[in-house]
């Protein structure tokens, strides 16, 4: 990416040029370290603390880059066995449509059942994926010949799934176990396993019971330093001709707890805000909150209108209170007026299930922090 074309330094998107991505030298250094020697690694940190951007970052290094085949598969959003093969196949063919015919060929010899899947664009002379998620009959037998496919590769490759705690919900009740056996086999592959909900992982990767205990190096992701990151803020501002109070970078973080895609979404919509040659300072923070809530708030009057409503109460106390320690004591419920013990805690497991809450060290509170701070001024 040519980064001198920009008109906004501060990328929200999942892939970050190594110029502006700030930091996580450490981190980087010991993900290297591990797949240089073959060890798998789960990722586990909050949602949108950056650990889909250090994948990507990772992914850039030349040590990585020259020497792996490297595939990002993010199956948030799958339920089904089937539907995770479906997007790791797609994923791996779109990797290799800038490659010789010959690698489609040798694709599609050990990915029998993808075959019908294989077009070539008349136009362009490009191949296409068209292929149906319903036309894998057999996602067992399509899982097998994806992974014997990347054990025959000409070079290692490198297979990371996001949100890889989502297995542990899908329809059938031994992807865990499937997944294990064909991942414990592999010679010429190696897996990086991020995760957002930290029990959940935990459990996976920790339980003796669980097919994946200690199969993973486990990797934390914390804040990015708060001094780290201001000066960071401050040198792209400077780089485009415009100047940034430090203050600014510490009440965002503060606000925001640190939390990576949340500094980068406010600094870019700052950084809009502010014309070359002017200092944006503090009083540009509230302006450029709202700017960015308002283009949300239609989503969010949408996504509470699908609420039962004793999950939109208990959502609402959720987001007042900031962090709650536990929604079924009586003071918590006494404050918001909600209904009995028993009542609330269906609501959570509710609202716990459809992704809107995110808990760290106990405490939960709304995982998204600009739809909480939209319910406090809402309600």
């Amino acid at each position: 990416m040519n980064t001198s074309r920009l008109n906004n330094p501060f990328i929200v998107s999942k892939s970050i040029p190594n110029e502006l991505f700030c930091d996580r030298k450490e981190e980087t250094a010991f993900l290297v370290k591990q797949i240089e020697n073959g060890r798998n690694v789960v990722l586990v940190s909050p949602r949108r603390m950056g650990k889909t951007g250090l994948i990507h970052h990772l992914f850039q290094q030349q040590e990585i880059a020259d020497r792996y085949h490297t595939f990002f598969i993010d199956i948030y959003a799958t339920s089904t066995l089937q539907e995770m093969c479906y997007i790791l196949g797609k994923e791996v063919f779109e990797r290799l449509k800038s490659r010789k015919a010959q690698y489609w060929d040798g694709f599609f010899q050990i990915i029998k059942s993808l075959r019908p899947g294989f077009k070539i664009n008349t136009v362009t002379g490009e191949p296409t994926f068209d292929l149906g998620i319903g036309a894998i009959e057999n996602p067992e037998t399509t899982l097998d010949e994806i992974f014997s496919y990347l054990e025959s590769a000409d070079k290692p490759c490198l297979v990371a799934f996001d949100e890889f705690q989502q297995i542990a919900e899908f329809q059938e009740k031994r992807v865990e176990a499937l997944l294990r056996g064909k991942i414990q086999s592999c010679t010429n592959t190696t897996f990086i396993f991020s995760g957002s909900k930290q029990h959940t992982v935990s459990q996976m990767f920790h339980s003796k019971a669980r097919p994946f205990y200690q199969s993973a190096q486990p990797m934390n992701l914390p804040p990015l330093d708060r001094d780290v990151y201001a000066d960071f803020a401050c040198r792209l501002f400077s780089q485009y001709g415009k100047h940034l109070d430090k203050n600014v970078v510490h009440q965002v973080y503060d606000n925001f707890d640190g939390t990576t895609w949340y500094l980068q979404m406010m600094m870019n919509e700052l950084f809009a805000l502010t014309t070359e040659g002017d200092t944006c300072t503090p009083t540009s923070i509230e302006p450029a909150l709202q700017n960015i809530i308002d283009v949300q708030e239609g989503v969010y009057i949408s996504q509470l209108s699908l609420l039962p409503p004793r999950q939109k109460l208990l959502l609402q106390a959720i987001a007042k209170e900031g962090t709650v320690k536990s929604v079924t004591s009586a003071a918590f419920i006494k404050k918001y007026a909600l209904d009995s013990a028993s009542s609330v805690q269906s609501a959570f497991k509710g609202i716990d299930e459809k992704g809107f809450l995110a808990t760290v060290d106990g405490f939960h509170r709304i995982s998204d922090y600009f739809f909480a701070i939209w319910m406090q001024n809402k309600f």
